[in-house]
């Protein structure tokens, strides 16, 4: 999955004119009239006042200096300049997996918007179902993926782009959507929240249906700003589709803008693939791999032998498998020194006990998988053993990476739904690729509501997401956090005669020995006939029990709103979680609480970035509770010293905490682990710890 940071900035020269988004409190209209009268040689792009308010202006550093100074603006943002990939020939398997035979919809005439990295609307998949867009890096109505001329190339928009709407050789979830492009996203995938901002803005401006947004930080909490403007472009009648982010299987790890109440966040779930992995005949062992991301496919014929790194000669022996230790070294780097050295397949232990994706970026022609830290170790032992290659067929499973919730502050489930996101071939610039992320779950919904939208042409995004979520299948052995609803099933969404709203049962978050909570929803009939309603009841727990409504019946066109109410009996070691499903009819129902044996994250997100017009660092990071103090330590990151301490804030509220670094309190450039300690207003400590770079800075040494 692509994310966007807040990206550390280099101060140029006084006279040099660049491109900036400007965040802005009062009127935009009004303010921007101001410049024009007062500041003849800044030039206004655009004005942003649906979602947000902002300018996209171009001025030099020494005017924007004075715009700052006058205060006519809060935050600056210059834009930057991006490119593109050569790829392997192949096409997607995912999308007849998930649609029904002879559907007849084809998401004709309906919009959706991809706010990405671009699309190259010259592939010939894509080239019928392209209609235009906005380059929100460049400032103008070209937004073509970034080229090598221009930067670090990217191919994630195009991918996205071809699972909605590709009509071509490959053809994608809705052939006959009309596609529109907004590049959010520059070199490398990488862009500031506010073009992101900026970019939804642009998709309400121009009437999306549907917008995809395959991108996300790591901000657990509803109240981000991106969270907010998406959750305010579903107030304009746009349905908004989010990825939940690739740093699962922990909890709180879905991101921000997947965490707004209103969109649909995607989780990533397996289509049928036969997933590779080796075995010792003789210890009768199974070793898992993690395939990497632009290498070969494991399809060697004959057994490999084991050679490790650290017995391994230069030249290595016939039929070897090079097992590495995960180091500094790109993978890429790896991957070519093996296969120099005469391996058939590389395989690159973890340094951590989790497990890992990674991407080969050049042609390489063996096979490249990570392991387990673990299994690295056992394999150090297992020198001159061989290992045969095996395939699994596997189906319907949650990812690893797949992020899960549930989200702090209003602690809601999340996600929504999941769809597709392993092994998924797609368009990209000069071809084709299979990438693996929540990226390429989000946009198989985006087409799937495409379709929904165009079977059904009046509805709102709030009957959008219901109908995907009152008909969707949960997996089995998957509990709602991990999952949302279940796997989305287009045919029974196309025609489902009820509709349910806030169907997540949110039951929050609490200490209390008996709780007693409430979750209030609306059932409605939209079918031709009267139909009656009664809920399943779940199996006796000593921990929740629920009071649900008696059997009800609706008539067609009747809503109905219904209580359910659970009880909470405390253990003393109480679980973190407990969540499951209830079911109306044959409906889904997830529910969740909280208890206070979670480990709720009390911060997050912690960023640095330099300001172009004064060269100063500025931070900013995500409070989820109110704290007494919080405090900003640096370690060396190589050896762990303790360096100094940058921040110190007490009493701080709990939400987006932004400022700047005084003069002597700016690090010098390098590389540091920064430990954030926060202590709760009821004296509990909590500690967390994020790479931080400094890359130029104007302290006095």
């Amino acid at each position: 999955m692509i994310w966007w940071l807040l990206m550390t900035l280099i101060v140029q020269p006084e006279q040099q004119e660049q491109s900036f988004i400007i965040e802005v409190e009062d009127n935009p209209h009004e303010i921007a009239e101001e410049m024009e009268t007062y500041y003849p040689r800044v030039e206004i792009l655009h004005i942003y006042d649906t979602i947000f308010n902002g300018i996209a202006i171009k001025a030099d550093n020494r005017t924007l200096k004075k715009l700052k100074n006058r205060g006519l603006f809060k935050q600056s943002y210059p834009v930057q300049k991006y490119q593109a990939l050569e790829t392997k020939e192949t096409i997607n398997q995912s999308v007849p997996f998930l649609l029904p035979e002879n559907l007849p919809y084809t998401g004709d005439g309906v919009k959706v918007g991809v706010i990405d990295t671009g699309i190259d609307y010259t592939h010939p998949d894509l080239r019928k179902s392209y209609k235009g867009g906005y380059d929100l890096v460049d400032f103008d109505q070209d937004p073509m993926e970034t080229t090598e001329e221009q930067g670090i190339p990217t191919l994630h928009g195009t991918h996205v782009a071809g699972i909605i709407a590709a009509n071509g050789e490959m053809k994608g979830v809705a052939p006959e959507a009309e596609l529109y492009g907004y590049r959010a996203l520059g070199p490398g995938g990488t862009g500031t929240s506010v073009q992101v901002m900026a970019a939804i803005e642009q998709a309400v401006e121009d009437k999306m249906d549907i917008i995809n947004l395959s991108l996300g930080n790591t901000i657990n909490g509803p109240d981000w700003p991106t969270s907010i403007a998406v959750n305010r472009a579903t107030e304009q009648g746009v349905t908004v589709v989010i990825a939940n982010g690739n740093t699962g299987p922990d909890p709180w790890t879905v991101g921000s803008p997947a965490t707004a109440d209103s969109v649909i966040a995607v989780g990533a779930s397996t289509p049928q693939i036969e997933h590779p992995y080796l075995y010792d005949r003789f210890l009768e062992k199974k070793i898992e791999l993690w395939p990497m991301q632009g290498a070969p496919p494991w399809a060697l014929e004959r057994d490999l032998r084991i050679a490790h790194e650290d017995r391994a000669k230069d030249k290595l022996p016939m039929d070897s498998i090079l097992i590495v230790d995960r180091g500094k070294q790109p993978f890429t780097k790896l991957a070519i020194e093996a296969e120099k050295r005469g391996a058939k397949a590389l395989l690159i232990a973890n340094n951590e006990e989790e497990s890992f994706q990674g991407a080969i970026e050049a042609e390489i022609s063996i096979p490249v998988a990570g392991i387990s830290k673990e299994t690295g170790e056992w394999l150090k032992n297992a020198h001159g053993s061989y290992l045969e290659i095996k395939h699994e067929k596997i189906q319907d499973t949650v990812t690893d990476f797949s992020s899960r919730g549930p989200v702090t502050v209003n602690w809601a489930i999340k996600p929504e739904v999941v769809a597709p996101g392993a092994s998924i071939m797609s368009t990209v610039p000069n071809g084709y690729q299979s990438l693996n992320g929540t990226s390429m779950a989000a946009p198989h919904v985006a087409g799937i509501l495409a379709l929904l939208k165009e079977a059904h042409p009046d509805w709102t995004p709030q009957q959008l997401k219901a109908a995907l979520l009152t008909t969707a299948d949960p997996l089995e052995s998957f509990l709602p956090t991990e999952q949302g609803a279940g796997k989305v099933d287009i045919g029974e969404a196309i025609n489902t005669d009820t509709l349910l709203y806030h169907s997540f049962v949110q039951l929050g978050k609490s200490g209390a020995i008996l709780e007693r909570s409430s979750h209030s929803m609306i059932v409605e009939n939209i079918g031709d006939q009267p139909i009656s309603y009664s809920f399943q009841q779940p199996k006796l727990s000593q921990d929740l029990r629920f009071h649900l409504p008696s059997s009800f019946t609706l008539q067609p066109g009747e809503k109905k709103e219904i209580e359910i109410e659970a009880i909470l009996q405390a253990k003393q070691q109480p679980e973190p979680f407990l969540q499951g499903y209830l079911y109306l009819n044959d409906h889904p129902i997830p529910y969740l609480y909280v208890s206070e044996a979670a480990d709720v994250p009390m911060a997050m997100g912690l960023e640095f970035y330099l300001e172009p017009f004064d060269g100063q660092y500025h931070y900013q990071l995500y409070m989820v509770e109110d704290a007494e103090s919080v405090t900003v330590d640096l370690y060396d990151d190589k050896t762990f010293v303790f360096k100094e301490t940058i921040l110190q804030l007490n009493d701080q509220s709990k939400g987006v905490v932004e400022g700047s670094l005084k003069k002597d309190r700016i690090p010098a450039k390098g590389s540091y682990v920064a430990n954030i300690t926060v202590i709760t207003t009821n004296g509990e400590k909590y500690q967390y710890q994020t790479p931080i770079l400094i890359e130029d800075t104007l302290r006095q040494e």
